[in-house]
């Protein structure tokens, strides 16, 4: 039988080619006519449908064989589709709960059927609006300590986690685009480049010439590259995280594949970060000082929920090959178990701040940027946020290993905040 060719849907085709589909019957209505269908994808990647009938509504998400963002001038394969449902259902195992739940997945045509989530809005939209989520930092720390711990070597059994190494190798294409838009483009003239000019363009030209921030970056990408600790969502930032005052889902780990820790954990506290620096540009209807302070607090909490709940799952579900019990617990020696911890967690907090300062540059300097700067529409404005930022994410890169404690950031970022703007 011949393989089914591609299509990509639009408003009026989808549902006359999706209406047979068992689970949208069951939760869209089996009158395929009577769908209510809005395209609301306005991502870089993907076409991004909601579909509503008498029984409720879902989301399909579809892969195009190009990135959206560019055009058909930038190919990118299908497959990627395959990563994503991939990645949510390990990550589903791993924290139950917290991503979308699947109803269906179509390999041939890229597409995959999700829960509807409303009233939920992008974690980025809500920041830019000054929306203080009290439980965010408790359910980001807790996602992210599981995630990363269960899907990695000292937890999983040794053979099916190798078997997933291998099954993830395949994503090469988005790890392509992270290597490059990532690590190397934001420091250099890249042909993709973009930034708010000319009101940056000496922070731009010294970042470009700074050697100690272009080593810091390659060494970020050579971890990337080479460190294959566990899956990682692969582009956890603000517009990746969904949210009500009550509840957190995590979307889109098309990116996902098998490399460090850190990079998941980075780039989440990268973009809190990046939303502190922003808020100054949001303050139309009154000052933003508590919201800023807000989200200092949450990144200190998030900080220490991740460490404890992945000190938790050291000590009560370390049954990998990595740090065995036989060496430690087994042996009476739990002493040396907390040394390794302490020295696991050490490193993981030292390539955090690598991978968040990178993280920053690009965000400003590369292709895809936040729209918690873009949407200021004051240049000069624009600007002076994004240099706050900028200079945060030199220091981070550069000085990771001589930074100690998440309140130290938060207090450097707060120097750097009102001197940009004095």
């Amino acid at each position: 039988m011949d393989k089914p060719v591609f299509e990509a849907l639009t408003v009026e085709t989808l549902p006359g080619r999706l209406a047979g589909i068992p689970a949208l019957k069951e939760h869209v209505g089996a009158d395929g006519k009577s769908w209510k269908v809005r395209e609301v994808g306005d991502g870089n990647l993907n076409l991004v449908f909601i579909v509503e009938g008498d029984r409720g509504a879902v989301i399909v998400k579809q892969a195009l064989p190009y990135v959206r963002l560019v055009g058909d001038s930038w190919p990118l394969p299908l497959k990627r589709s395959f990563f994503e449902y991939n990645a949510l259902i390990r990550q589903n195992a791993r924290d139950p709960g917290m991503v979308p739940a699947i109803h269906h997945f179509d390999e041939a045509q890229a597409l995959i059927v999700m829960d509807y989530l409303s009233p939920h809005v992008i974690l980025r939209r809500a920041l830019i609006e000054g929306r203080q989520l009290p439980d965010l930092a408790c359910h980001m720390g807790l996602f992210m300590a599981r995630t990363l711990f269960r899907g990695s070597d000292l937890a999983m059994d040794t053979a099916e986690r190798k078997a997933d190494l291998a099954l993830f190798a395949g994503n090469v294409e988005l790890c392509d685009i992270t290597e490059s838009l990532v690590f190397s483009d934001p420091y250099f003239d890249a042909p993709r480049n973009r930034h708010t000019s000319p009101e940056l363009d000496g922070i731009v030209a010294r970042l470009r010439a700074d050697r100690d921030l272009k080593v810091a970056a390659q060494h970020m990408k050579h971890l990337f590259c080479a460190n294959a600790q566990t899956m990682v969502h692969g582009d956890l930032h603000s517009g990746s995280i969904m949210v009500t005052d009550k509840e957190t889902k995590v979307i889109d780990p098309e990116f996902a594949f098998y490399g460090p820790m850190a990079l998941d954990t980075g780039m989440y506290f990268s973009n809190l970060w990046m939303s502190y620096f922003s808020q100054r540009g949001h303050e139309e209807n009154g000052s933003r000082e508590t919201m800023r302070q807000w989200l200092f607090a949450t990144i200190i909490e998030a900080w220490a929920v991740f460490r404890e709940e992945f000190s938790r799952l050291w000590r009560e579900e370390r049954n990998g090959i990595l740090y065995q019990r036989t060496l430690f617990e087994d042996q009476g020696d739990w002493l040396g178990a907390e040394q390794a911890l302490d020295h696991f967690l050490a490193d993981l907090w030292a390539d955090t701040l690598g991978f968040a300062g990178v993280e920053m540059h690009r965000r400003i300097l590369g292709l895809a940027h936040n729209a918690d700067f873009e949407t200021i529409e004051d240049a000069a404005l624009r600007a002076r946020c994004e240099t706050g930022a900028l200079e945060l994410g030199r220091h981070l890169a550069v000085n990771r290993r001589h930074i100690n404690s998440i309140e130290e950031v938060n207090a450097l970022a707060e120097r750097i905040g009102k001197a940009s703007h004095a």
